[in-house]
């Protein structure tokens, strides 16, 4: 048989890992793409998303319903690419509750 290339090994013959590296992949996902994120709603349009602070300079944005079903800036800018993942109201509202301590911004 002749090898085929992977990014990176399956652990086809060994499965005890295979299954331990499935169980990390799980937890993984759980930590990088919900633990950590604050229900936040915008306090101009209501609209709610999930936040979280990596870094002063760096914050994540869930929306939990499409953006231009509450948010007028998306409904004006319809699904073109390139949209931002916020608006300048969510952004201050964000800003709020860092400054309220609603989100903690690690150091």
């Amino acid at each position: 048989m002749t090898p085929t290339w992977a990014k990176a090994p399956d652990f086809a013959d060994q499965p005890a890992r295979q299954a331990a590296v499935r169980a990390q992949t799980t937890v993984d996902k759980q930590r990088y793409l919900d633990d950590g994120l604050t229900p936040l709603r915008c306090r101009t349009c209501r609209a709610e998303v999930l936040v979280r602070k990596a870094s002063a300079h760096q914050t994540s944005v869930q929306w939990t319903e499409a953006p231009a079903a509450r948010c007028p800036v998306f409904a004006e800018m319809g699904p073109r690419p390139g949209r931002p993942e916020s608006c300048p109201s969510l952004d201050s509202s964000i800003a709020q509750a860092v400054e309220e301590g609603v989100l903690d911004v690690p150091e």
